[in-house]
């Protein structure tokens, strides 16, 4: 960033009073050696590494970078860490309060800075996705020329909101969101830091969880929300940071949830329960816990593909369509969004009409194979198609039920020993009444009885 007597100012101040620059700030790394996660982004010879000066010169310079990414990732952070590690010129723009003069001004100095003194300018430009397509094309001639090194920043997806020339003339690097392990180890750094809270204060281990939950992978977050639960705890003088001066400080409540333990199988099974028994509000009230809890979302619609088969089956057989597809949208969105397309499914399965007709059938099915109860297949349902099956009498007197009135024929499937057996017991229940009706026909069709109608 360009030196100026306010900045200076500014910076004077800030190392002699720790407290006047946000702890966020305050914690920024100032080598690429300490960012954390992004480890992608960070090898040896990255696009990263070389716009910091490491890998020497050489004909292949530096290219302009779009970092993508979720809030708290650690944009501005890398932005940073360029600024202070290399010896080039860097110039910091936010498109939210620049426009096209302010862009035309940076690369009018880059070229003086260049020309006069042979120094390189990197421009850092946040939020370029709110630059217009017109503000983005007076990047492109400096862009393509190298009269600046472009590091844009956005939270949007670059495909929709960057012009096509400016996408092809730099690399996008996608930055994922930082797992729980990072955020632990930047926490802990910044309690234990002299730039940060200096060892005064210790986190429990029951509020450290807390405040990775709340975070939900935004570094930015998780410490400004320590920082806010240190002044609390300092100003009562304690020695620790407590998870009730945690859940005071940042008005939200801990939720009781062991991810690994007891309450993530009792929360889930209430869950289930609570569908399974039509009380649409307990099930909402339980995925609500599950989701603040931080619970990985597609757990939760695993659950409710189960479910949607178990208790809802045939009484509703677009029950499982609609937890396949809630499934389907949430591997791809993932949370905060999933929580809309959970509830909507949880809604839906939960005041469906409940069959575990099918549930029911299948294990006892199963019951008999078991019990030794299969016996050998019927010889005219047995395969014919291979050489000397037909000496064998594999096929012979089979009936093709398609060129017989109603598409049933009076035959046994079933081996002598289940002969008879009737797994399936449909209810009456919403549309497996038309189901009921149907195995009732087909029964009776294939034993024979005159009567039955056409299936």
């Amino acid at each position: 960033m360009e030196p100026d007597l306010f900045t200076a100012a500014a910076e004077e101040r800030q190392s002699k009073d720790p407290a006047a620059s946000p702890l966020a700030v305050r914690m920024r790394p100032r080598t690429l050696d300490e960012v954390v996660g992004q480890r992608h982004l960070l090898r040896r010879g990255s696009p990263l590494r070389r716009l910091v000066g490491e890998g020497g010169g050489g004909p292949a310079g530096a290219s302009s970078v779009l970092l993508w990414g979720p809030p708290g990732t650690g944009k501005t952070t890398l932005a940073y860490v360029v600024s202070k590690a290399t010896d080039q010129r860097f110039v910091e723009l936010s498109a939210i309060t620049a426009g096209v003069k302010e862009v035309r001004a940076v690369i009018d100095g880059a070229r003086r800075s260049s020309g006069a003194y042979g120094k390189d300018t990197v421009l850092f430009l946040d939020e370029i996705h709110r630059f217009s397509k017109a503000q983005q094309d007076s990047l492109l001639p400096a862009v393509e020329n190298r009269w600046v090194t472009l590091v844009a920043a956005t939270t949007e997806n670059p495909y929709f909101s960057v012009i096509s020339p400016l996408l092809s003339r730099s690399l996008l690097l996608t930055l994922e969101p930082l797992t729980d392990d990072d955020l632990r180890g930047l926490i802990r750094r910044a309690l234990a830091d002299e730039r940060g809270l200096a060892a005064a204060l210790t986190l429990p281990e029951d509020a450290e969880a807390h405040l990775l939950r709340i975070a939900q992978g935004d570094a930015r977050r998780a410490l400004t929300a320590l920082e806010a639960a240190a002044g609390a705890a300092l100003a009562k003088a304690e020695p620790e940071i407590t998870l009730a001066t945690l859940e005071e400080t940042v008005d939200r409540a801990a939720v009781t949830y062991d991810r690994d333990g007891d309450q993530h199988y009792d929360v889930a099974s209430a869950l289930i329960k609570s569908i399974r028994g039509s009380d649409v509000d307990a099930a909402l009230h339980y995925l609500a816990r599950m989701v603040e809890a931080g619970e990985d979302p597609r757990f939760i619609a695993r659950r409710l593909m189960i479910s949607a088969s178990e208790d809802i089956g045939l009484a509703d057989p677009s029950a499982l369509q609609t937890a396949v597809a809630a499934a389907q949208a949430v591997a791809m969105i993932g949370f905060p969004e999933a929580r809309i397309t959970l509830a909507q499914a949880t809604i839906a399965l939960a005041l469906a009409p409940k069959s575990n007709a099918a549930y029911k059938a299948i294990d006892a099915a199963l019951a008999d194979v078991r019990a030794g109860k299969a016996g050998p297949v019927p010889t005219y349902l047995r395969d014919g198609h291979y050489g000397g099956a037909k000496k064998l009498g594999h096929g012979a007197g089979y009936q093709y039920p398609h060129d017989l009135p109603g598409g049933v024929a009076a035959q046994q499937y079933a081996p002598d020993a289940v002969h008879g057996a009737r797994y399936y017991e449909p209810t009456r229940y919403g549309a497996e009444a038309r189901y009921a009706d149907v195995a009732a026909r087909v029964r009776a069709r294939l034993r024979g009885e005159e009567g039955s109608g056409e299936g």
